[in-house]
């Protein structure tokens, strides 16, 4: 006779918060301890210059040096999120329209839900960004969700709706987009990646 298999106990944000701070490169996700994996170059390539291209937009909207220029936002890399109760992820890039997220919090996780979010696939967490978080972040009604892959040079843009996300954008790195909510840029997709 096989035993019942055994039935883990979720795991909670104390366990998650019991992880010294300068070990816990994990996420919560809806109960779950998950130890992210180490970036590849190409993944913190990806990284760096998705915050560079978001730049002219990490500012107050009302800059008196540029006032016809993009701002609004605030944006952070691996940055823990409570999004719900027993989930706490640090997307690779986040960002908040600054009217919602007036500072960043000194200690712990920001309770603000993010506007936008990006995840750039590594081979370790491919599965986990494009089905298990795609659903955590529209549990919590994050309203953009961009996906990139550095190893097949792409960027998918996906938009809230109440049914689920509908992807808005799909594409290459030979396009040059405007891709919500940033339409003020048009960025080459190419200038997201580490060059061939």
């Amino acid at each position: 006779m096989t035993p019942p298999a055994l039935e883990l106990a979720p795991a909670t944000e104390a366990e998650f918060f019991a992880i010294p701070e300068p070990d816990r490169f994990h996420e919560l996700l809806a109960g779950e301890l998950v130890r992210k994996a180490a970036p590849s170059g190409r993944h913190g390539a990806a990284q760096l210059r998705v915050g560079r291209s978001l730049g002219p937009f990490d500012r107050r909207a009302d800059d008196p040096d540029d006032p016809q220029g993009p701002g609004g936002w605030r944006f952070a890399s691996e940055v823990e999120v409570r999004l719900a109760v027993d989930t706490i992820v640090r997307p690779d890039v986040a960002g908040w329209r600054r009217e919602r997220l007036a500072s960043f919090p000194e200690t712990g996780p920001v309770d603000v839900r993010p506007d936008w979010i990006c995840e750039i696939l590594s081979r370790g967490n491919a599965a986990r960004d494009l089905w298990e978080k795609l659903r955590l972040y529209h549990a919590a009604g994050v309203p953009h969700y961009w996906v990139l892959d550095p190893d097949r040079r792409t960027l998918r843009v996906h938009r809230f709706t109440t049914p689920g996300y509908q992807v808005v954008l799909d594409v290459t790195d030979d396009a040059v987009v405007r891709a919500e909510p940033f339409e003020d840029l048009e960025p080459p997709v190419a200038s997201l990646f580490d060059a061939p």
